[in-house]
């Protein structure tokens, strides 16, 4: 199955800027797909590359097999974006808001109220269905705006920094609404963030980005295996272990480094496989072991790491 997005050596140019520097990348359908990096990072301006909004200076785009420079309006057919500010006429009413949209994305007559009505359910503002925007939450106008984002059903919806302002009560909200697409409608996303938590419980994939550059693209353990091929495990006793126990470890194939602090040894291995070999031989030993703790790096490593120049 060929990529819903392809991306070869694509650059956006502001004067002597690179907001987008010569970025690779492809997206799978039904994946959530993101755009990490921090502010002027080229996030933004990467969405509205793809979507045919701003025209690239090199390189080519591909979405939907569409290319953005000359079907810009065939993509947004079929695409949704949020972006930071929800973008709503704050003197209308939800119903308004989301009647007049699905108006210009040429729902008909016959659907748009059902359509409507729908929207407002999933999102949980049909009580407030019939107030003014004006009179709404960040939250919840953060969620409406998703429900505007979403109202053709599109296959393909763009978020950036859907959590944006929110408190951590309306942030989670978004968030949960945003895991719940692919699981109801098998939709794929793609998420610009700056928000690390965020990506790594959203994401399937990321492109970690810097100055319009991608330093690095995988899963998280895809970018864990590259960046710390080696791998540590902690584990803990339930009364003090021998001594001399870490000479005998070394001596076991994929160890390479064994040291004992307080009731607890570290053990450096080559991979997740040696650690059940490890384990047998402690026990072999008549060790009491009481917590065996390989350490897990979560996307706030990897990030920092590559942003550091550290690799």
């Amino acid at each position: 199955m060929n990529p819903l997005i392809e991306v070869e050596k694509l650059v956006r140019s502001f004067g002597d800027h690179k907001a987008v520097d010569e970025m690779t990348f492809h997206v799978k359908q039904g994946e959530v797909f993101g755009l990490l990096g921090p502010n002027g990072a080229g996030k933004t301006t990467t969405v509205r590359l793809l979507n045919g909004i701003l025209p690239p200076s090199a390189g080519s785009a591909r979405v939907f097999g569409f290319d953005p420079i000359t079907q810009g309006e065939s993509i947004r057919r079929k695409t949704g974006v949020l972006t930071e500010t929800p973008a709503l006429y704050e003197r209308l009413t939800a119903r308004e808001n989301l009647q007049f949209f699905g108006t210009l994305q040429e729902i008909s007559e016959n659907d748009l109220n059902s359509c409507v009505d729908d929207m407002l359910d999933f999102f949980e503002l049909s009580s407030r269905g019939n107030d003014k925007v004006e009179t709404y939450s960040k939250g919840m106008k953060q969620r409406l705006a998703l429900a505007r984002a979403l109202i053709h059903k599109p296959p393909l919806l763009f978020l950036d920094e859907p959590t944006s302002g929110l408190d951590p009560e309306a942030a989670q909200q978004v968030n949960d609404l945003i895991a719940s697409l692919r699981q109801t409608d098998g939709q794929t996303v793609v998420l610009a963030t700056h928000n690390l938590l965020e990506a790594q419980r959203l994401c399937d994939r990321v492109a970690i980005i810097n100055n319009g550059r991608i330093l690095a693209m995988g899963s998280l353990d895809e970018l864990s295996r590259k960046l710390w091929p080696v791998k540590w495990v902690d584990i803990k006793f339930y009364t003090l272990p021998t001594k001399n126990i870490t000479a005998g470890l070394k001596i076991n194939r994929g160890v390479i480094q064994a040291a004992i602090k307080d009731d607890a040894l570290s053990v450096q291995v080559e991979s997740d496989e040696v650690i059940p070999a490890v384990i047998r031989y402690l026990v072999e030993q008549g060790e009491s072991i009481l917590k065996v703790n390989p350490r897990d790096y979560t996307l706030e490593d990897i990030y920092f790491t590559l942003q550091a120049g550290e690799v």
